[in-house]
Protein backbone atom coordinates (compact mmCIF):
# COMPACT_ATOMS: atom_id res chain seq x y z
CA UNK A 1 0.00 0.00 0.00
CA UNK A 2 1.62 3.84 -0.90
CA UNK A 3 1.72 6.05 1.44
CA UNK A 4 -0.41 8.68 1.49
CA UNK A 5 0.32 12.29 2.84
CA UNK A 6 -3.67 12.48 3.09
CA UNK A 7 -6.62 11.30 4.54
CA UNK A 8 -9.45 10.67 2.26
CA UNK A 9 -12.81 11.98 3.80
CA UNK A 10 -16.73 11.11 2.03
CA UNK A 11 -19.42 13.11 2.17
CA UNK A 12 -22.49 11.50 1.76
CA UNK A 13 -25.00 12.77 4.30
CA UNK A 14 -28.38 11.17 3.54
CA UNK A 15 -27.68 7.35 2.81
CA UNK A 16 -31.09 5.60 1.47
CA UNK A 17 -31.44 2.35 -0.63
CA UNK A 18 -31.10 3.89 -4.40
CA UNK A 19 -28.63 3.34 -7.15
CA UNK A 20 -25.89 5.90 -5.98
CA UNK A 21 -26.13 3.77 -2.46
CA UNK A 22 -25.00 0.81 -4.34
CA UNK A 23 -22.56 2.28 -6.12
CA UNK A 24 -21.55 3.85 -2.69
CA UNK A 25 -20.60 0.76 -0.82
CA UNK A 26 -18.76 -1.14 -3.54
CA UNK A 27 -16.44 2.17 -4.40
CA UNK A 28 -16.16 3.03 -0.44
CA UNK A 29 -15.19 -0.49 0.03
CA UNK A 30 -12.68 -0.86 -2.64
CA UNK A 31 -11.02 2.44 -1.43
CA UNK A 32 -10.93 1.27 2.10
CA UNK A 33 -8.53 -1.60 0.86
CA UNK A 34 -6.33 0.69 -0.78
CA UNK A 35 -6.15 3.98 1.62
CA UNK A 36 -5.37 3.80 5.15
CA UNK A 37 -7.77 6.31 6.19
CA UNK A 38 -10.97 6.60 4.90
CA UNK A 39 -13.27 9.01 7.05
CA UNK A 40 -17.39 9.07 6.21
CA UNK A 41 -19.21 11.55 6.85
CA UNK A 42 -23.13 10.94 7.10
CA UNK A 43 -25.90 11.58 9.17
CA UNK A 44 -26.69 8.12 11.23
CA UNK A 45 -24.91 4.68 10.88
CA UNK A 46 -28.43 2.64 9.75
CA UNK A 47 -26.16 1.45 7.00
CA UNK A 48 -22.91 0.92 9.11
CA UNK A 49 -22.74 -2.78 8.48
CA UNK A 50 -22.52 -2.33 4.25
CA UNK A 51 -18.85 -0.35 4.93
CA UNK A 52 -15.76 -2.22 5.21
CA UNK A 53 -14.91 -2.08 9.05
CA UNK A 54 -11.40 0.11 8.20
CA UNK A 55 -13.58 3.05 7.06
CA UNK A 56 -13.88 5.63 10.08
CA UNK A 57 -17.75 6.83 10.37
CA UNK A 58 -18.58 9.89 11.46
CA UNK A 59 -21.92 11.38 13.04
CA UNK A 60 -23.36 14.45 13.72
CA UNK A 61 -23.32 14.79 17.78
CA UNK A 62 -26.55 15.52 17.64
CA UNK A 63 -28.48 13.08 15.64
CA UNK A 64 -32.19 13.56 15.49
CA UNK A 65 -33.73 10.33 14.07
CA UNK A 66 -37.23 11.90 13.64
CA UNK A 67 -35.52 14.15 10.44
CA UNK A 68 -37.06 13.74 7.10
CA UNK A 69 -35.70 14.44 3.73
CA UNK A 70 -32.39 15.33 2.65
CA UNK A 71 -31.45 18.75 3.62
CA UNK A 72 -31.82 18.52 7.34
CA UNK A 73 -29.37 15.94 7.09
CA UNK A 74 -27.66 18.59 4.99
CA UNK A 75 -27.29 20.98 6.69
CA UNK A 76 -26.42 19.20 10.05
CA UNK A 77 -23.60 17.66 8.40
CA UNK A 78 -22.15 20.42 6.61
CA UNK A 79 -21.55 21.99 10.16
CA UNK A 80 -19.75 19.06 11.02
CA UNK A 81 -17.69 19.17 8.03
CA UNK A 82 -16.61 22.47 8.90
CA UNK A 83 -15.92 21.13 12.75
CA UNK A 84 -13.77 18.80 11.17
CA UNK A 85 -11.73 20.81 8.45
CA UNK A 86 -11.24 23.60 11.55
CA UNK A 87 -9.15 21.04 13.57
CA UNK A 88 -7.70 18.84 10.54
CA UNK A 89 -7.40 19.98 7.01
CA UNK A 90 -5.22 17.32 6.14
CA UNK A 91 -8.26 15.67 3.72
CA UNK A 92 -8.83 15.13 0.44
CA UNK A 93 -13.02 15.82 0.40
CA UNK A 94 -15.33 13.32 -2.02
CA UNK A 95 -18.85 14.63 -1.90
CA UNK A 96 -21.59 12.42 -3.33
CA UNK A 97 -23.98 15.14 -2.38
CA UNK A 98 -24.55 18.45 -1.47
CA UNK A 99 -21.80 19.21 -4.09
CA UNK A 100 -22.05 22.90 -4.30
CA UNK A 101 -21.98 23.33 -0.64
CA UNK A 102 -19.24 20.88 -0.39
CA UNK A 103 -17.22 22.88 -2.57
CA UNK A 104 -17.38 25.77 -1.19
CA UNK A 105 -16.44 24.86 1.85
CA UNK A 106 -13.71 22.67 0.91
CA UNK A 107 -11.85 25.88 -1.18
CA UNK A 108 -12.98 28.32 1.99
CA UNK A 109 -10.08 25.72 3.79
CA UNK A 110 -8.49 25.52 0.79
CA UNK A 111 -8.53 22.05 0.44
CA UNK A 112 -8.85 19.75 -2.92
CA UNK A 113 -12.15 18.33 -3.96
CA UNK A 114 -13.70 15.68 -6.01
CA UNK A 115 -17.49 16.08 -6.72
CA UNK A 116 -19.31 12.96 -7.79
CA UNK A 117 -22.25 14.05 -9.76
CA UNK A 118 -25.10 10.92 -10.18
CA UNK A 119 -28.03 12.28 -11.79
CA UNK A 120 -28.88 14.49 -15.69
CA UNK A 121 -28.53 17.78 -14.65
CA UNK A 122 -32.25 17.76 -16.23
CA UNK A 123 -33.47 17.62 -13.17
CA UNK A 124 -31.33 20.14 -11.23
CA UNK A 125 -33.04 23.55 -10.71
CA UNK A 126 -33.24 25.66 -13.89
CA UNK A 127 -33.03 28.98 -12.15
CA UNK A 128 -30.34 31.00 -13.92
CA UNK A 129 -29.11 32.31 -11.01
CA UNK A 130 -28.33 28.71 -9.74
CA UNK A 131 -27.01 28.12 -12.99
CA UNK A 132 -24.50 30.23 -12.77
CA UNK A 133 -23.46 29.55 -9.31
CA UNK A 134 -23.55 26.08 -10.77
CA UNK A 135 -20.87 26.92 -13.36
CA UNK A 136 -18.44 29.07 -11.35
CA UNK A 137 -18.12 26.45 -8.11
CA UNK A 138 -17.79 23.34 -10.62
CA UNK A 139 -15.06 24.76 -12.31
CA UNK A 140 -13.48 25.09 -8.32
CA UNK A 141 -13.23 21.64 -8.27
CA UNK A 142 -10.36 19.42 -8.68
CA UNK A 143 -12.69 17.01 -10.78
CA UNK A 144 -15.95 15.93 -11.73
CA UNK A 145 -16.90 12.73 -11.59
CA UNK A 146 -20.14 11.49 -14.18
CA UNK A 147 -20.89 7.81 -14.10
CA UNK A 148 -22.06 7.88 -18.49
CA UNK A 149 -20.21 9.58 -21.47
CA UNK A 150 -23.60 11.22 -22.59
CA UNK A 151 -23.55 12.87 -19.09
CA UNK A 152 -20.05 13.89 -19.42
CA UNK A 153 -20.79 15.63 -22.56
CA UNK A 154 -24.13 17.23 -21.10
CA UNK A 155 -21.86 18.25 -18.15
CA UNK A 156 -18.74 19.70 -19.80
CA UNK A 157 -21.16 21.81 -22.27
CA UNK A 158 -23.66 23.09 -20.11
CA UNK A 159 -20.71 24.01 -17.33
CA UNK A 160 -17.50 24.42 -19.74
CA UNK A 161 -15.92 22.07 -17.75
CA UNK A 162 -13.75 18.97 -18.44
CA UNK A 163 -15.59 15.83 -16.29
CA UNK A 164 -14.16 12.66 -15.72
CA UNK A 165 -16.60 9.52 -16.95
CA UNK A 166 -16.24 6.59 -14.53
CA UNK A 167 -18.91 3.90 -15.15
CA UNK A 168 -20.91 2.54 -12.42
CA UNK A 169 -18.81 -0.63 -10.46
CA UNK A 170 -21.01 -4.04 -10.26
CA UNK A 171 -20.36 -7.07 -8.55
CA UNK A 172 -22.19 -9.31 -11.26
CA UNK A 173 -21.29 -12.80 -9.44
CA UNK A 174 -23.52 -11.47 -6.44
CA UNK A 175 -26.13 -10.37 -8.69
CA UNK A 176 -26.32 -13.41 -10.36
CA UNK A 177 -26.34 -15.17 -6.58
CA UNK A 178 -29.25 -13.37 -5.04
CA UNK A 179 -31.31 -13.74 -8.28
CA UNK A 180 -31.33 -17.71 -7.78
CA UNK A 181 -32.61 -17.00 -3.84
CA UNK A 182 -36.17 -19.11 -3.85
CA UNK A 183 -39.88 -17.37 -4.09
CA UNK A 184 -42.85 -18.06 -4.40
CA UNK A 185 -43.97 -17.24 -7.63
CA UNK A 186 -45.28 -13.36 -8.20
CA UNK A 187 -46.79 -13.35 -11.19
CA UNK A 188 -50.43 -15.14 -12.45
CA UNK A 189 -49.98 -17.98 -15.11
CA UNK A 190 -50.18 -17.00 -18.70
CA UNK A 191 -49.36 -13.46 -18.52
CA UNK A 192 -46.87 -11.23 -20.25
CA UNK A 193 -44.57 -10.81 -17.40
CA UNK A 194 -43.28 -6.90 -16.61
CA UNK A 195 -41.60 -5.23 -13.41
CA UNK A 196 -39.89 -1.78 -12.80
CA UNK A 197 -37.41 -1.15 -9.60
CA UNK A 198 -37.15 2.66 -8.36
CA UNK A 199 -38.16 5.12 -5.39
CA UNK A 200 -41.96 6.08 -6.44
CA UNK A 201 -40.65 9.35 -7.01
CA UNK A 202 -41.98 11.95 -9.66
CA UNK A 203 -38.22 11.64 -11.48
CA UNK A 204 -39.32 7.95 -12.05
CA UNK A 205 -42.72 8.81 -13.17
CA UNK A 206 -44.55 5.38 -12.90
CA UNK A 207 -47.74 7.25 -13.82
CA UNK A 208 -46.74 7.01 -17.43
CA UNK A 209 -45.76 3.05 -16.63
CA UNK A 210 -49.60 2.61 -15.17
CA UNK A 211 -51.43 4.65 -17.93
CA UNK A 212 -49.70 2.78 -20.49
CA UNK A 213 -50.57 -0.60 -18.86
CA UNK A 214 -53.99 0.55 -18.76
CA UNK A 215 -54.16 1.37 -22.34
CA UNK A 216 -53.56 -2.85 -22.78
CA UNK A 217 -56.53 -4.47 -23.63
CA UNK A 218 -55.36 -7.32 -26.25
CA UNK A 219 -53.47 -9.47 -24.22
CA UNK A 220 -52.66 -10.24 -20.21
CA UNK A 221 -50.35 -8.42 -18.39
CA UNK A 222 -48.74 -8.21 -15.18
CA UNK A 223 -46.65 -5.09 -13.84
CA UNK A 224 -44.54 -5.76 -10.29
CA UNK A 225 -43.07 -2.37 -8.81
CA UNK A 226 -40.71 -2.68 -6.61
CA UNK A 227 -39.94 0.17 -4.36
CA UNK A 228 -41.00 3.14 -2.27
CA UNK A 229 -41.31 6.56 -2.06
CA UNK A 230 -43.49 9.90 -1.97
CA UNK A 231 -45.25 8.97 -4.89
CA UNK A 232 -47.15 5.54 -3.11
CA UNK A 233 -50.47 7.02 -2.34
CA UNK A 234 -51.23 8.75 -5.71
CA UNK A 235 -49.51 5.47 -7.51
CA UNK A 236 -52.20 3.03 -5.70
CA UNK A 237 -55.22 5.90 -6.09
CA UNK A 238 -54.88 5.25 -9.97
CA UNK A 239 -54.63 1.67 -9.56
CA UNK A 240 -57.87 1.17 -7.69
CA UNK A 241 -59.62 4.21 -9.78
CA UNK A 242 -58.79 2.57 -13.20
CA UNK A 243 -59.24 -1.23 -11.35
CA UNK A 244 -55.82 -2.14 -12.03
CA UNK A 245 -55.77 -4.24 -8.99
CA UNK A 246 -55.24 -7.60 -11.01
CA UNK A 247 -52.12 -6.26 -13.20
CA UNK A 248 -50.83 -3.87 -11.31
CA UNK A 249 -48.85 -4.99 -7.94
CA UNK A 250 -46.71 -2.57 -5.44
CA UNK A 251 -44.57 -4.92 -3.63
CA UNK A 252 -42.58 -1.85 -1.23
CA UNK A 253 -38.96 -2.00 -1.28
CA UNK A 254 -36.60 -5.14 -1.37
CA UNK A 255 -33.12 -5.06 0.05
CA UNK A 256 -32.90 -8.57 -2.80
CA UNK A 257 -34.99 -7.30 -6.09
CA UNK A 258 -32.79 -9.60 -8.01
CA UNK A 259 -35.00 -12.37 -6.84
CA UNK A 260 -38.42 -11.06 -8.11
CA UNK A 261 -36.70 -9.66 -11.33
CA UNK A 262 -35.45 -13.27 -12.41
CA UNK A 263 -39.37 -14.04 -12.74
CA UNK A 264 -39.80 -11.35 -15.54
CA UNK A 265 -39.84 -10.75 -18.81
CA UNK A 266 -39.51 -7.40 -19.37
CA UNK A 267 -37.81 -4.67 -17.09
CA UNK A 268 -39.64 -1.14 -17.75
CA UNK A 269 -38.12 2.32 -17.06
CA UNK A 270 -39.78 5.17 -17.51
CA UNK A 271 -37.91 8.04 -15.83
CA UNK A 272 -37.84 11.49 -16.92
CA UNK A 273 -34.02 11.64 -15.85
CA UNK A 274 -31.06 9.81 -14.64
CA UNK A 275 -27.83 9.78 -14.81
CA UNK A 276 -26.61 5.98 -15.42
CA UNK A 277 -29.69 3.91 -14.23
CA UNK A 278 -28.23 0.93 -12.24
CA UNK A 279 -31.55 -1.17 -13.00
CA UNK A 280 -31.03 -1.55 -16.39
CA UNK A 281 -27.34 -2.68 -16.05
CA UNK A 282 -28.92 -5.69 -13.22
CA UNK A 283 -31.63 -6.45 -16.12
CA UNK A 284 -29.24 -6.94 -18.34
CA UNK A 285 -27.37 -9.02 -16.21
CA UNK A 286 -30.15 -11.08 -15.70
CA UNK A 287 -30.95 -11.03 -19.16
CA UNK A 288 -34.35 -9.41 -19.57
CA UNK A 289 -35.76 -7.84 -22.12
CA UNK A 290 -35.93 -4.08 -21.60
CA UNK A 291 -38.26 -0.99 -22.63
CA UNK A 292 -37.08 2.61 -21.64
CA UNK A 293 -37.67 6.30 -21.80
CA UNK A 294 -34.86 7.33 -24.29
CA UNK A 295 -34.58 10.22 -20.82
CA UNK A 296 -31.14 11.95 -20.40
CA UNK A 297 -28.82 10.33 -19.00
CA UNK A 298 -27.87 6.91 -19.53
CA UNK A 299 -30.49 4.73 -21.26
CA UNK A 300 -29.54 5.57 -24.83
CA UNK A 301 -25.84 4.82 -23.57
CA UNK A 302 -26.86 1.46 -21.96
CA UNK A 303 -28.91 0.42 -24.44
CA UNK A 304 -26.39 1.30 -27.17
CA UNK A 305 -29.22 3.72 -29.05
CA UNK A 306 -31.84 0.87 -29.29
CA UNK A 307 -29.34 -1.79 -30.22
CA UNK A 308 -30.10 -4.24 -26.91
CA UNK A 309 -33.15 -3.11 -25.70
CA UNK A 310 -36.17 -0.17 -27.31
CA UNK A 311 -36.23 3.67 -26.11
CA UNK A 312 -39.23 5.09 -26.34
CA UNK A 313 -40.06 9.38 -25.65
CA UNK A 314 -40.41 10.58 -21.96
CA UNK A 315 -44.20 10.48 -21.41
CA UNK A 316 -45.30 8.18 -24.65
CA UNK A 317 -47.64 5.89 -22.68
CA UNK A 318 -49.48 5.30 -25.81
CA UNK A 319 -46.36 3.55 -27.61
CA UNK A 320 -45.48 2.00 -24.34
CA UNK A 321 -48.25 0.16 -24.25
CA UNK A 322 -48.42 -0.56 -27.82
CA UNK A 323 -45.07 -1.89 -27.41
CA UNK A 324 -46.29 -4.39 -25.07
CA UNK A 325 -49.28 -5.71 -26.75
CA UNK A 326 -46.84 -6.69 -29.62
CA UNK A 327 -43.88 -7.85 -27.92
CA UNK A 328 -42.88 -11.57 -28.42
CA UNK A 329 -39.81 -13.14 -27.40
CA UNK A 330 -38.48 -14.14 -30.70
CA UNK A 331 -35.07 -14.37 -32.38
CA UNK A 332 -35.11 -10.67 -32.58
CA UNK A 333 -35.71 -9.79 -28.95
CA UNK A 334 -33.08 -12.73 -28.38
CA UNK A 335 -29.69 -10.94 -29.39
CA UNK A 336 -30.99 -8.16 -28.21
CA UNK A 337 -30.95 -9.20 -24.86
CA UNK A 338 -27.91 -11.19 -25.52
CA UNK A 339 -25.97 -8.09 -27.01
CA UNK A 340 -26.92 -6.37 -23.55
CA UNK A 341 -25.69 -8.67 -21.36
CA UNK A 342 -22.56 -9.33 -23.31
CA UNK A 343 -21.66 -5.61 -22.73
CA UNK A 344 -22.09 -5.69 -19.10
CA UNK A 345 -18.92 -6.36 -18.92
CA UNK A 346 -17.38 -2.52 -19.46
CA UNK A 347 -19.13 -2.21 -15.55
CA UNK A 348 -17.13 -4.56 -13.76
CA UNK A 349 -16.63 -3.43 -10.22
CA UNK A 350 -13.19 -3.92 -10.26
CA UNK A 351 -12.14 -1.99 -13.36
CA UNK A 352 -14.18 0.91 -12.48
CA UNK A 353 -13.25 1.39 -8.73
CA UNK A 354 -9.63 1.13 -9.86
CA UNK A 355 -10.57 4.09 -11.88
CA UNK A 356 -11.58 6.06 -8.75
CA UNK A 357 -8.35 4.79 -6.81
CA UNK A 358 -6.06 6.13 -9.25
CA UNK A 359 -7.49 9.58 -9.72
CA UNK A 360 -7.94 9.80 -6.23
CA UNK A 361 -4.52 8.41 -5.45
CA UNK A 362 -2.95 11.33 -7.78
CA UNK A 363 -4.40 13.92 -4.98
CA UNK A 364 -3.16 12.06 -1.56
CA UNK A 365 0.30 11.39 -2.08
Amino acid sequence: MPVHKKKLLVFIPSIEDGGVEKNLFIILNYLAIKIKNVHLVTFDNSKKSYFNNKIKIINPIFNFQFLKGRYPKYILCLLLLIKILIFDRNYLVLSFQANIYVLIISKLFNLKVISRSNSSSAGWSQNPIKQKIFTYFFKKANKIIVNSVDFKKEMDKKYQIKSVCILNPFIFNQIKINSLVKIKKIYSKNVLKIISVGRLTLQKDFMTMLKAIKLVKKRRIQLIIIGKGVEKNNLLKFIKNNKLNNSVKLIGYKKNPFKYIKQSEIFLLTSIFEGSPNVLIEAQCLKKYIISTDCPTGPREILQNGKFGELVKMGDYKNIAKRLENFSYNAAVKKKVMLGFNNIKNYDHKKNCMKYYNLINEYLI
